[in-house]
């Protein structure tokens, strides 16, 4: 079967810098739903329509089209004192303008500690960084109505979140 628009692929990834350094390697196989439902990078999802089971594919992402500029406004420097007594650099936080609803809001990691001040970042890790994403397509069959219907993937044992 082709990966077409309602196809369920599956596929072992590794994604790479612009220097070639290995950033992540999956090796048991992920799942999304092909055809415009944001499962995967829409460069990729262009790039694998219409390959099959055992096709490769590989993928140079610019920026926008992985996880966008990076946003010097999304950091961040807060008072130590609005923080946990055990924060470190590393931890992250969900939050975002008061008005903003829970959609709104964006992981920020903190990047920064000091006695009196915490510097936060919301951009994603990966931001602004150029990004080949290369994979192999492990699995490929029609999404079942409820997939459809969800506009996601489910697992093997029924509905998933």
């Amino acid at each position: 079967m082709k990966i077409t628009k309602d196809s369920v692929v599956s596929l072992r990834y590794e994604l790479f810098d612009s220097e070639g350094e290995l950033l992540e390697k999956i090796e048991e196989p992920v799942s999304y739903l092909h055809g415009g439902y944001d499962g995967i990078f829409p460069v990729v999802e262009e790039a694998l329509h219409g390959k099959s089971v055992g096709d490769h594919c590989k993928v140079t992402m610019q920026p926008d089209d992985a996880f966008g500029e990076y946003d010097h406004s999304l950091v961040e420097v807060e008072p130590r004192s609005s923080f946990p007594k055990e924060i470190e650099i590393g931890m992250q936080f969900e939050g975002g303008p008061e008005s903003a609803d829970d959609e709104d809001y964006l992981l920020y990691t903190v990047v920064e500690v000091t006695d009196d001040e915490v510097t936060v970042d919301g951009n994603h890790p990966l931001a602004g960084k150029t990004l080949t994403f290369d994979c192999t397509v492990t699995g490929v069959r029609p999404a079942t109505a409820e997939e459809l219907e969800h506009g996601h993937v489910h697992g093997e044992d029924g509905h998933h979140h």
